[in-house]
């Protein structure tokens, strides 16, 4: 961990998921799309080390403490609420362009949904609900879920109290590539969606990127990461967990923070070291010295241009007056502001989405919203008196592109 100044970073381009892995994960797709459940079956023997003898889950709860349900259930109805007005600030509408022209706008749910848990270090409770949720308060209809099964060929009990609580149709023991390629393409046990959703590892990546087209999928999100824009108001303990609560996820979390204090940067690096010597945090401490990002910026509008150069995934304001710089921040998943806004509450407990683009991505892009789970339609209904006002443009247009037959399919209907 050293601290750099901001005029010595350059910004690095996000690798491409290597040629390798995507020849590796074509070749599992290709097998699930030709074999089936038989693929499936053969993969999780292969790749989790488990003998199934069905690929549904079975729906119990055993093990689930009481004082957890309540945690949950609270989660649940804060998420709940920020996807209803989500929802309800998405509408339809009915507008006359000119006279006899009109263009409705309608709102469907999408028909069928899969979402993908991750396995790995820990069971991503969250992940169900944050995908979940919005899926259920959009009207899909037919939710599935895919996550890896334990040793034991079990799913873990809270993923699945999650599933009821949520109303989740089917819960399937199938991780990996392997899970993606299942709800893109269907096989005996699993239907084809309309959408797939849910963060994952390099291979599931590699999967959704590959399918992309066949079915929908909301983005291939990389390796978690946080910013925090600090000044020397900044607690330095608050930092330092922050970060390292960012840390934690895997080995390839991206832990930054850009401040105009020399002297925090320093305390907070101090912090990190010392936390770590007296409490757990393997992953957090290779992740953090092998990704850490330390930079010292001349300004807090310096600080603002590298954070929107970046534009980080979760991005965190602990400076004076931060009210000051909101509208000068244009580029991150989620933004949070001032001391008690920790990114940890975004992601389990505060009603905002989790489920954010990484790598930049949030250059263009939110995080997920309940109209990723929509289809906004268009409908046109013109009449003979808007047809004679607007086919003349139309037929200019189409001769200027020499599309003789679009010219020819307005010219018919003067005819």
């Amino acid at each position: 961990m050293e601290i750099r100044h901001v005029r010595d970073f350059s910004l690095v381009e996000i690798q491409d998921i290597p040629a390798d892995v995507v020849r590796r994960v074509s070749e599992i797709i290709d097998y699930v799309k030709n074999e089936g459940d038989r693929a499936l079956f053969d993969l999780t023997r292969k790749f989790d080390g488990v003998k199934l003898n069905s690929l549904v889950a079975e729906r119990k709860n055993s093990r689930v403490i009481d004082e957890d349900v309540q945690a949950i259930s609270d989660a649940y109805s804060s998420i709940l609420k920020v996807s209803e007005a989500q929802k309800n600030s998405i509408t339809g509408f009915v507008l006359e362009v000119t006279p006899g022209v009109r263009v409705r706008q309608r709102i469907r749910p999408l028909e069928r949904v899969g979402i993908y848990v991750p396995g790995g270090f820990y069971p991503l409770v969250s992940t169900l609900l944050m995908c979940g949720t919005p899926a259920k308060v959009a009207g899909v209809k037919e939710i599935y879920v895919a996550t890896p099964p334990g040793k034991d060929g079990i799913v873990n009990p809270y993923i699945l109290h999650v599933a009821d609580l949520i109303g989740v149709n089917k819960v399937f023991t199938v991780g990996g590539a392997q899970a993606i390629a299942a709800f893109a393409y269907g096989t005996e046990s699993i239907p084809r969606v309309d959408k797939i959703v849910g963060p994952g590892n390099i291979y599931v990546n590699a999967a959704k990127k590959l399918v992309f087209g066949t079915v929908g999928i909301d983005f291939v999100a990389g390796p978690t990461e946080i910013l925090i824009i600090a000044d020397d108001s900044a607690d330095p303990r608050t930092v330092s967990y922050d970060l390292l609560a960012q840390a934690e996820h895997d080995y390839n979390a991206r832990p930054m923070i850009v401040s105009t204090s020399r002297s925090l940067l320093e305390k907070v690096i101090d912090h990190i070291r010392k936390i770590l010597k007296n409490e757990p945090g393997e992953v957090a401490s290779k992740s953090i010295e092998k990704n850490g990002i330390f930079l010292l910026a001349d300004s807090i509008e310096e600080a603002i241009r590298v954070a929107n150069e970046i534009a980080p995934e979760h991005l965190e304001l602990q400076i004076r007056f931060p009210e000051r710089v909101i509208e000068k921040l244009e580029n991150f998943g989620t933004l949070f502001v001032g001391y008690f806004s920790a990114e940890v509450l975004g992601d389990y407990s505060a009603g905002v989405n989790h489920v954010l683009p990484t790598g930049g991505g949030a250059r263009y892009t939110g995080g997920l919203h309940v109209k990723d789970f929509m289809k906004i339609q268009t409908i046109l209904e013109v009449q003979d008196t808007g047809f004679n006002r607007i086919s003349g443009t139309a037929a200019k247009i189409a001769e200027i592109e020499s599309l003789y037959f679009h010219r020819r399919s307005v010219e018919v209907r003067n005819e």
